[in-house]
Parts: C-alpha cells; structure tokens; sequence
C-alpha cells in the first residue's frame, strides 16, 4: 500500500500542473458547485478531458465530489491551497520543481557514474518556475511579519531606511516582498542565473519599484556591494559550491552592525532524526538538485539540503562572523542571524 500511495501521487502530480495551468482549480474554487461540462464550458476545455481530470482529484482528495447532484466543489481548505495564489500555503509550484526532476533525471543519473556536478542552469526551466511559485508563498506569510522581526534590530533599521542585499535571490519574489514591506529602504538582488534575473527584472517594472530595487547578474563570493545593512540567503547557502567563500564575502559586505539572514530548509541535528515525511522531501530535492549544482561549482563543497545547525554553524563563522542562531522556524524552514 505504500507502493500505490507513491506511485499514484507521483502519477496525480502531472494533472495538478494541468489544474494549475488551465485554472481549473481557480474556476472550481467558490462556485457552490460544477459539472464537468460547467468546468469545460468555463475554462474553454474539453469535457471529456475535465470529466477524468475531475474524478483524479476526487479520488486524490483535491476536489469534493457530490453523489447527489453529480458536481464537483472545492473545500475553503482546498481552495486555499490550490486555487489562491495570494495564500501562503499555495501548493502547485512544488509539483513544477516535482516536472523539472523528471525531465532531467538523465544527467543526473550519468552524474551518479562520473561524479560530476549539473548546474542550475542545466536543469528545466520548470525548476525555476517552480522554485518562485513554491517557495514565494512562504515568504509572503512569513518573511515581513514573523522573520524579520526575529532577527535582532533589523526591523526598525529596515522601517528608517537600509541598504539591503538579496543573494540568490532567482526570480526576484524575496526581494520584492522586502521592499513592498519597507519603503525607506533600497534593495539589490544578485543571482549568478542570468535568465532569473532577467524575469526578476521585469517583475520589478511591473511592480512600480524600480526606483528602490534592481537585480544584478553576480556570484555569492563576489557581488560588488559594501556597506550593506542586512545580506539575505533565501534557500540557496546549501546549493552553492563554496559556501565557505560566500560567507567570507558576505562578511567583507556588512557594516559593522550589520546582519545576515539564511534561510535554509528545516532539519534536524542528527541524521536519523530527518527520515521523516519532510526530510523525505528535502533529501529526495538535494539529491536530484542541491547537490549536483554546488557539484557544479567551484570547491563543491555539497552540504546538501538537509545540512544541520552545527555543519551550519562552522560555515558560517568560517567566514569571521562572531556570533550565530536560530532565530526562528516553521516546519519547512530554518531562520538563522550571523553578526560580524
């Protein structure tokens, strides 16, 4: 039975990309109530297409199917997590990051043989879409009002007026947030990905920000900014090849009361004590992602997604920084601030 509950989600996977790009569930969701042909005639689908979509999520407790009326709805619950992308539980983006390992299990199987390491920017364009639609909603409903407010002094800083610098910062989403939340201050996100920031840049001209953020294309171990009051890691310290560098570059950056930020996927200290559903999840994307990409880069350090607060720690304070912690957590993320 563990067997058919893997291999039906990973087979129900593809058809929540099939939701999600069709708006399907967005339609679904507040309706009272469809039928399969109300849900094609709506969405300009095919019925009979709708119909076996329908009964999927139904039988993989995505949507609610009612015997009586012979319609489907969704529950707010449901809904909130499929079908409103303002809410910070919206749940599609992982199955983009689930499509990218699929498509590029060929390299990385070849890499288990040579050893060597698959960039980034080798991998799916899915993983990218992915990576901001998934990890964008977590920072929407946490990153202004419960993480930064953990981090020591760096709010009010932040309300005043401050210098900010984003590292790998992707399709720019972190940034963006920060700088909707503080409008004093000035933000620059860097990605060594430069088709990420490519989309980040427009994403900010959409915005009305431009004024206030701009993305660069650079290297955690080199961006050219000094002076900085607050340098952010969101969910990519793990997938650089030299985190070490990083951390000494990052210090090189701060003002002397400056902060930095990591955000890093939870996990626990001992090893045993991740072989649990979240690990599973975290393992399985550091073996298929994280590692080949820092295998990729220089020194391939390869901490792995799963990395403890200690192996943490001693990167960290590699980099002359005196004083680490665990600000804060959710079960998906780890919240650490470092002062010089």
């Amino acid at each position: 039975m563990k067997f058919v509950g893997d291999f039906g989600a990973a087979l129900h996977a593809s058809t929540v990309l099939v939701g999600e790009k069709l708006g399907l569930y967005k339609a679904l969701a507040g309706s009272g109530g469809m039928s399969p042909a109300d849900l094609a005639g709506k969405t300009h689908t095919a019925e009979r297409y709708v119909r076996e979509w329908l009964s999927a999520q139904a039988a993989a407790g995505y949507v609610v199917y009612d015997t009586k009326t012979g319609k489907y709805s969704m529950t707010p619950e449901q809904a909130f997590t499929l079908a409103d992308e303002n809410s910070p539980a919206y749940l599609p983006g992982a199955f983009y990051l689930a499509a990218s390992v699929f498509k590029d299990e060929p390299e990385i199987t070849e890499s288990f043989r040579t050893g060597k390491g698959v960039g980034w920017e080798k991998h799916s364009t899915d993983l990218f879409v992915g990576a901001e639609k998934f990890f964008r909603p977590a920072y929407a409903g946490n990153l202004v009002s419960s993480w930064l407010p953990a981090l020591e002094g760096v709010v009010p800083k932040l309300k005043a007026g401050a210098m900010v610098g984003d590292v790998g910062c992707g399709y720019g989403a972190s940034t963006i947030i920060m700088a909707k939340a503080f409008p004093k201050s000035r933000f620059v996100g860097y990605d060594f990905h430069r088709p990420s920031i490519e989309y980040a840049r427009k994403s900010v001209s959409a915005s009305g920000l431009s004024d206030r953020v701009s993305f660069e294309v650079a290297r955690a171990q080199d961006y050219p900014m000094r002076n900085l009051d607050l340098v952010a890691f969101f969910d990519c310290l793990h997938d650089m090849g030299d985190p070490a560098g990083a951390a000494k570059h990052v210090w090189q950056s701060l003002k002397p009361d400056g902060t930095w930020m990591i955000v890093e996927p939870y996990a626990n200290e001992k090893l045993e004590d991740n072989h649990n559903p979240v690990g599973r999840i975290y393992f399985s994307a550091s073996t298929m992602i994280c590692t080949p990409a820092s295998r990729a880069q220089e020194v391939g350090l390869a901490l792995g997604a799963q990395a403890s607060d200690s192996r943490l720690r001693d990167v960290v304070m590699s980099g002359g920084f005196t004083s680490f912690r665990r600000a804060t957590e959710t079960p998906f993320n780890r919240v650490f601030e470092a002062k010089p």
